[in-house]
């Protein structure tokens, strides 16, 4: 089970490479089909400003997760991503255990938490955000015990057809495509994570696509491009 990546080592699609720009682990290809370089910062920039002002616990996610005034649970993040909706997670005090399969994407991850636990206004966010560069379908019950984590809730944003009209999100989009393929073990993943969480499983979707197939959701939450199905095995108690 792989925990840490070496970014030196990885093989990447042709046309795209990793490297540092200005202090940050990027990825960057051609940038009239992928847009600019991709890094994670956590401490500046869309981040820092969703953590001042994004509403907190009004949050679309935060709602989903379940975090409430004096609940808190621990959330596995099974498809990390870069780790946005990870870092509001953890910023409004969750702990949670972040799992991403692509090696590029963990190792962009990687860096910019590194980075994160260096810097003061998130370092306390950072240690409660633990990373694991695995395939979660495959492995999430041994992840989440070699984490020794217990999993309330498990949060899933796979990959979906998306069709935003803004052409920055369709070039980021690119580059995980590139990165990742389709995402068709969507329904797999969905079964572990209900097999493993002890409260409840959020997926994110589009706000129009239809729920992964398998069980139907308990309940839905809907925001202005995306929903929240929520699949719920029992409620988060107060700690």
């Amino acid at each position: 089970m792989s925990h840490m990546v070496s970014p030196e080592t990885l093989v990447l699609p042709s046309g795209l490479a990793l490297g540092y720009v200005d202090g940050q682990l990027a990825l960057s290809g051609d940038e009239r089909q992928y847009g600019k370089p991709l890094s994670v910062d956590f401490a500046a920039g869309k981040a820092a400003h969703r953590r001042q002002f994004g509403g907190g616990r009004g949050q679309l996610v935060a709602k989903a997760c379940g975090l409430a005034k004096g609940i808190t649970p621990n959330v596995v993040d099974a498809t990390a991503g870069l780790g946005r909706d990870a870092f509001v997670l953890a910023s409004l005090g969750a702990n949670v255990l972040l799992i991403e399969r692509v090696a590029a994407i963990a190792a962009l991850l990687q860096d910019g938490l590194a980075r994160a636990a260096k810097t003061d206004t998130t370092a306390e966010i950072a240690l409660r955000m633990t990373l694991r560069h695995c395939d979660a379908a495959e492995q999430l019950a041994a992840l989440v015990e070699s984490a020794a984590f217990d999993p309330e809730v498990i949060h899933l944003d796979p990959m979906f057809p998306h069709r935003e009209k803004s052409a920055l999100v369709k070039k980021e989009m690119r580059l995980f495509r590139e990165l990742a393929g389709d995402d068709d073990d969507a329904p797999r993943l969905l079964e572990a994570a209900l097999d493993v969480a002890t409260h409840r499983v959020v997926v994110k979707r589009p706000r129009k696509a239809p729920p992964i197939d398998g069980p139907a959701p308990q309940h839905t939450l809907e925001g202005k491009t995306s929903r929240y199905d929520l699949y719920v095995h029992r409620s988060l108690a107060r700690r």
